[in-house]
């Protein structure tokens, strides 16, 4: 019953995913005053590229049809490891939460060798700047995670999650609020959102997951666009199981979960909505404060467990 349970929330997550971005647009037209784009424009705008064809440069290997498939699988297989719900997720072993970080790296890289391929001087422009911000992006992540694992014992994303829903909040809030803080930060790096980048912008200067992606065309646009939301969805729903935010029947926790991944994308675009893009030089800054937090976490963990 709890693999089919996993089961179903993990199909869930692979349907409802395009929707979370969405809800961040529909967001930001509402504090803009705008009537938006429908909450649902992803899903039409992924079966419409699935029915063009591509175009390849002739300067372009294996390596950049390669990158869409890669980048889409590593995110298939991190989803599968974050629970969702109350529910543990598909996959789970002690040490999971480094594989998770590992595939994010596999994604970025992918995306990374995909531009290289093309030989275009804009997309080796964005993936240097990407590849510049991981360093600072990663380690924040692994630290956070660290935090959680000294926080609630427990080498895996489930029984983390499940620590979480336990009465770990009474004893340990404070350690664990600093470090979903910090996920929350790396969150939006991960994910290029406001303010380390725009989405929505097409200035080749400004610029950096957008513009590694400039030649690609049909279904691997598509595969990369499915690719982004789900990593948002599995970045979220990482945040959100998390939570306190749980009580214990299986028939209201999803739905509990479901309301947090939209106070999610809510709080995503109240975000891109008041907060301007950083000058890149800032960018840094901005992941060394959530090391920062995370380092906290970290410290603080084990006087929050006592």
């Amino acid at each position: 019953m709890t693999l089919l349970a996993s089961a179903f929330v993990y199909l869930a997550g692979l349907v409802l995913a395009p929707g979370l971005p969405g809800i961040v647009n529909r967001v930001k037209a509402a504090m803009a005053g705008r009537k938006g784009v429908p909450t649902l424009q992803l899903y039409a705008d992924l079966a419409k590229l699935l029915r063009k064809g591509a175009v390849y440069s002739r300067t372009t290997t294996w390596v950049f049809r390669f990158g869409p498939v890669a980048g889409l699988a590593a995110v298939l297989v991190a989803l599968a490891l974050v629970p969702a719900g109350g529910v543990a997720a598909p996959v789970s072993f002690s040490g999971d939460l480094i594989l998770f970080a590992g595939l994010f790296a596999v994604m970025r890289m992918a995306t990374m060798l995909a531009a290289l391929d093309t030989g275009s001087s804009f997309e080796g422009m964005g993936a240097s700047r990407e590849a510049a911000f991981a360093v600072f992006a990663e380690p924040a992540l692994l630290v956070a995670l660290a935090a959680i694992v000294r926080v609630t014992d427990s080498l895996s994303l489930s029984g983390a999650a499940a620590a979480a829903g336990s009465g770990l909040w009474g004893h340990a809030a404070a350690p664990v609020s600093l470090a979903c803080a910090a996920l929350f930060v790396v969150l939006l790096a991960e994910n290029a959102r406001v303010p380390v980048d725009d989405p929505n912008t097409h200035l080749e200067l400004t610029m950096i997951h957008e513009v590694m992606v400039l030649d690609h065309g049909g279904p691997d646009f598509a595969l990369i666009q499915y690719a982004s939301a789900l990593k948002l969805w599995a970045g979220s729903a990482l945040i959100v199981s998390l939570l306190p935010c749980r009580t214990g029947n299986p028939w209201i926790d999803p739905v509990i979960f479901l309301a947090g991944m939209a106070g999610a994308g809510v709080l995503v675009g109240l975000v891109e909505s008041f907060l301007a893009r950083l000058k890149m030089s800032r960018v840094p800054h901005m992941l060394v404060g959530a090391m920062a937090l995370a380092i906290l976490a970290l410290v603080m963990g084990r006087t929050g467990r006592g």
